[in-house]
């Protein structure tokens, strides 16, 4: 081989490189220490962007195109190596192609919760996760902040270094948008649209990025701000408590009777109030029938028609309950009375003072 030969072997004339991996973001072309030849080819694709880089100094940027490298079309690089009447002489410097097309389906999430203040549950801790597409549109600042010299940057090394870089834009987002956390689930992809003009200013100023696509795809809270919210449910699906435990007393008892002090005291007290309500009627019914109706039928008896001393069986039919519930009220103090012998005995105003 004569020195001619072995000269222009140590020469690169053509630069150009393909990717057919799909997920390299950027790629160092690979000199092995030659240098690159005056007049050299250069061969930008689609999707692709070229970036020269000299003794750590970013140079000239190419788009999708064919060019030939003189003096002329990299006018940066001639003024960083400071070429007095052109470069005639091979030149060094680090070549990166950067891959300019969407990388879409990229993942992210929160690996703690993120605090922020709601209006219905104050300070309240969410867990988000989702995907994101993205184009590189800043290849320096990408280069810089993001890649760095790594000679074949791949989307697994920049999911790891930008994971949680995207989930800090996104807390700082979703808190200056001040969804309510109740309303989140609900507005999934409403969220996510709202949040971009949020997001892609400050990830293209910091990482050279644009984010097309935000999608949120899941935000919970912790599990005991879902208990509370599944009460709240629950209480709006009962609507009128009154109602329900009437409903529940009667399934109880078509069910062969309570069981349990619990079940006894919520059924004495629904018995309270079903006495009360009847003897409230029947008072109204026996005005009407002394205001204007002589020769109507009696009146049943009211609550003033009771015995001063009441029995067990009269405070049971009084209260709508059986007289076995009525004695274990008297002995858990629930109903106020004396105890002569074997028998209980209250007095009206007991009863009265029970019905509150």
């Amino acid at each position: 081989m004569g020195l001619m030969d072995f000269i222009k072997s140590q020469l690169i004339e053509i630069i150009e490189w393909t990717d057919d991996s799909r997920d390299t973001l950027s790629y160092r072309f690979p000199d092995d220490d030659k240098e690159i030849k005056n007049g050299a080819q250069l061969i930008v694709r689609e999707s692709q962007a070229v970036q020269f880089v000299y003794i750590g100094q970013f140079g000239d940027l190419f788009g999708p195109g064919k060019y030939t490298l003189t003096t002329d079309n990299i006018p940066v690089l001639t003024r960083l190596k400071g070429w007095k009447y052109g470069f005639e002489s091979p030149f060094k410097a680090d070549v990166y192609y950067v891959v300019t097309r969407a990388f879409t389906g990229n993942k992210w999430g929160t690996s703690n919760p993120v605090m922020m203040r709601d209006a219905d549950f104050g300070i309240v801790r969410l867990r988000a996760f989702g995907t994101y597409d993205f184009r590189v549109v800043d290849a320096p600042k990408f280069l810089k902040e993001v890649a760095g010299t790594d000679q074949h940057f791949r989307l697994d090394e920049f999911s790891d270094v930008m994971r949680s870089r995207i989930v800090s834009v996104f807390s700082d987002a979703l808190a200056s948008s001040k969804v309510p956390a109740l309303d989140v689930a609900s507005r999934y992809s409403e969220l996510g649209d709202a949040l971009l003009p949020l997001i892609n200013p400050v990830v293209k100023d910091k990482y050279g990025l644009e984010i097309s696509s935000f999608i949120l795809e899941n935000v919970s809270v912790p599990p005991e701000v879902e208990a509370a919210i599944d009460k709240r449910s629950s209480m709006a699906a009962v609507g009128n408590l009154n109602d329900y435990v009437k409903f529940q007393m009667a399934q109880g008892i078509e069910k062969g009777g309570t069981s349990g002090m619990g079940t006894l005291g919520a059924e004495l007290a629904v018995g309270a109030q079903v006495a009360q309500s009847m003897w409230a009627q029947q008072g109204a019914a026996a005005q009407a029938a002394a205001g204007g109706q002589a020769t109507a039928a009696p009146a049943a008896p009211a609550a003033s028609a009771l015995p001063e001393l009441l029995s067990p069986a009269d405070a049971a039919q009084a209260l709508g309950v059986t007289e076995a519930d009525v004695n274990t009220s008297f002995e858990v103090g629930d109903l106020k009375g004396r105890k002569i012998g074997a028998q209980w005995r209250m007095t009206k105003q007991a009863l009265k003072n029970f019905l509150g």
